[in-house]
């Protein structure tokens, strides 16, 4: 049984069916109207739950729901890319993968739930920047599980430091979503991931003959 740190709460499986609810629906409100004019009085008439239902599965009110969404939306973020991100052993796994990413992004358009979110609550709070970088943390090990996927199979360059690879896929990502939130393009996203794939393709062992 998984341990329960002190002031955890402990949740029947009912218990974590509800607190979903709650979660999802919270969600789902925040990406119609937005966190900062979004009531816990909105988020109970959305998921037909009490007051004290709320308070019971978060004590700390309306932060600590917030927070519980920012996390969810954060896994969305990872699970969005399945199940190319889980896969990349091939270059057409990894065009694969970098066709989810412009989609998720063209269709999420100039409003990100979690950027709106970690706003709301503070990018600067200790919680707020925990939950950030274990979603980079997350993404990044993805990615460089994916590299090293390549480099042992000889398709990318042996040479190159899989996590600083990684790292400048995540940021050719996050750029790209950066100027799309305040543009509407997302022509800039497609581009740093193909400049920054085509890069790693063209080093790799046997790329010219491939080429020719």
């Amino acid at each position: 049984m998984p341990s329960v740190k002190p002031g955890e709460l402990r949740l029947t499986a009912k218990g974590e069916a509800t607190r979903r609810r709650i979660v999802e629906g919270a969600a789902v409100q925040i990406r119609t109207g937005g966190a900062a004019a979004t009531t816990l009085d909105d988020i109970r008439a959305r998921t037909s739950t009490s007051k004290s239902q709320i308070f019971h599965y978060f004590p700390g009110g309306k932060e600590e729901l917030l927070l519980a969404v920012a996390a969810r939306e954060a896994e969305l973020v990872l699970e969005d890319q399945e199940p190319h991100l889980g896969d990349l052993g091939s270059w057409e796994a990894w065009q694969d993968w970098r066709d989810a990413v412009v989609r998720r992004y063209e269709q999420q358009g100039v409003t990100c739930p979690l950027g709106v979110l970690m706003t709301e609550l503070g990018r600067a709070t200790p919680a707020a920047q925990v939950l950030t970088a274990r979603l980079i943390d997350q993404w990044q090990s993805a990615l460089r599980r994916g590299v090293r996927r390549m480099q042992d199979s000889g398709q990318m360059d042996a040479g190159l430091d899989a996590d600083r690879t990684a790292a400048a896929l995540l940021a050719a990502v996050q750029g790209g979503v950066t100027i799309l939130m305040s543009t509407g393009r997302v022509t800039h996203l497609e581009a740093a991931l193909d400049a920054t794939l085509g890069l790693l393709r063209a080093t790799a062992p046997g790329a010219s003959l491939h080429e020719g």
